[in-house]
């Protein structure tokens, strides 16, 4: 029997009436639905439910549904690192992009009771700020971005393993997964990667230069970010744009690839190209219908 978790994100338009159709049909299908106690009052109306803390239930089950956005991927991955269940996201917001579903497909649902499914492991990154006698540590699963507040210009060095790629000028600077190029990184003009790929890859955010060009580096180089901002109380770093934490000028961040991975479901072939062009493409006029 597969054990099944939802994690919904009801802050989502139609999130709820999505999680509860996906229960009913996960159920009549077979499947052990798990949620966190805190649903139980949004879920009460279905008895078959089991409730019991995310953290414990994740740790037990096959397979993790998350119903939302991005965002919400990005959360319920993070939650994830330490268990060995695959994600399924299933679209509720606007972009939506590492979904696997979007709600008018739910009757896809049914392959993941014959195995009828692709499974895509993407690795995940994590930084280190440390300086002024203090440690800090987060994970990532798109990436890590560095910025100054009101779009103030800062000047900050890159190295990898300590050898210096470059010093720069600019609004800031965004570290990138595979999984994330296709988010912050790809609107700072970096490269479309294919999410199964090792590497970490830097874009400059607005750079005060004509010729700076995003990198991509191996995922086993260990990137060293420093800065001397004069106000160093206005530059932020965010993993997976979670709140800012303050970047003063005497700490440095390391940035590398970290031991955890996350396995994402995809029950349809070519699932990547297919949400470039649909989604990522859809402001080319008359591009979507001649694909179609």
């Amino acid at each position: 029997m597969l054990r099944i978790a939802i994690y919904p994100n009801f802050q989502k338009k139609n999130a709820l009436p999505c999680a509860m159709e996906v229960c009913r049909r996960l159920h009549a299908s077979g499947a052990e639905i798990c949620l966190d106690g805190a649903l139980r009052k949004d879920f009460g109306e279905l008895p078959y439910i089991r409730y019991a803390p995310f953290q414990d239930i994740v740790g037990s089950v096959n397979i993790v549904i998350a119903i939302g956005g991005d965002g919400t991927m990005l959360r319920c991955a993070k939650q994830m690192i330490d268990s060995s269940a695959v994600l399924l996201g299933i679209n509720t917001g606007h972009l939506g992009f590492m979904a696997g579903l979007e709600t008018n497909e739910l009757d896809e649902l049914e392959k993941l009771f014959h195995g009828e499914y692709f499974l895509s492991k993407r690795i995940m990154i994590e930084g280190r700020l440390t300086g002024d006698g203090q440690e800090k540590r987060f994970i990532a699963l798109n990436d890590i971005a560095i910025s100054g507040m009101y779009g103030k210009v800062f000047d900050f060095s890159v190295c990898a393993d300590d050898a210096v790629i470059g010093r720069y000028r600019a609004d800031g600077v965004v570290c990138s997964t595979p999984t994330g190029s296709t988010a912050y990184a790809l609107s700072a003009g970096g490269p479309l990667m294919e999410p199964e790929l090792s590497c970490i890859e830097i874009a400059l955010i607005c750079p005060h230069s004509l010729f700076n060009r995003p990198l991509l580096l191996s995922s086993e180089r260990r990137i060293t970010i420093t800065h001397t901002a004069d106000s160093s109380r206005h530059i932020f770093l965010s993993a997976d744009g979670e709140a800012p934490i303050s970047f003063p000028n005497t700490c440095r961040l390391d940035i590398r690839k970290s031991e955890h991975t996350i396995r994402l479901i995809s029950l349809k072939h070519g699932s990547f190209y297919d949400a470039v062009n649909r989604k990522l493409m859809q402001s080319i006029k008359g591009f979507s219908e001649s694909i179609s």
